[in-house]
């Protein structure tokens, strides 16, 4: 069994174990669509356009990290005692009201999935020179800001109850922006150890 394959097996136990008894199955329905994507999309291309299993390993420590905030929905992932023992705040104390859950899923989204994309550029594309490493947080721009957009279309359509767990702006306006600056930090840094390793 390939490392791939014994990855997606994996995460096969833990997203069925993660798809019973959600918090609120139509949220776990609207974020889930674009995880069936992706898996979808990765053993489609798994046998011509393989990753290295760096790449893989990132990809699916993301999705894992998706699939915990699709079950609980994004506002109510239990991570207290673990905010707690790595910051020594306790959550509900000052400047610890909101459910930063989100804030980390977004920001690791630039960290973890801009190597693999910064791989299939170099493998794929070969754009030469500098350009993987501008290209590839610019890819993670896009996509998140068409995640944004996809965002406040689902929320638009599922309605207030439903649509605002989904959308887990948790009453911050600037939740959009917040979003995509973290995914955009995330890639940054990504790109720069790839830079400083490679």
């Amino acid at each position: 069994m390939s490392f791939f394959h014994l990855l997606l097996s994996g995460f096969g136990v833990l997203w069925v174990a993660l798809a019973m008894r959600p918090h609120d199955r139509t949220v776990w329905v609207a974020e889930n669509a674009l995880t069936v994507l992706a898996v979808l999309a990765m053993l489609w291309t798994y046998p011509t356009w393989p990753l290295s299993d760096l790449s893989y390993a990132l990809i699916f420590a993301f999705l894992v990290l998706h699939t915990i905030g699709g079950h609980y929905t994004y506002v109510r992932v239990p991570y207290g005692r673990l905010a707690t023992a790595v910051s020594g705040a306790e959550p509900g104390a000052k400047g610890y009201m909101r459910n930063h859950y989100d804030r980390l899923v977004h920001l690791c989204y630039g960290l973890l999935v801009a190597y693999p994309l910064f791989e299939m550029l170099e493998r794929y594309a070969q754009p030469g020179g500098w350009w993987s490493y501008a290209l590839s947080p610019a890819l993670i721009i896009a996509t998140s800001a068409l995640f944004e957009i996809i965002e406040w279309w689902a929320a638009a359509l599922l309605g207030k109850g439903s649509g605002a767990a989904y959308l887990g702006a948790q009453g911050d306006e600037w939740d959009a922006q917040k979003d995509m600056g973290l995914a955009t930090l995330g890639s940054l840094i990504a790109m720069a150890v790839t830079a400083w390793v490679l």
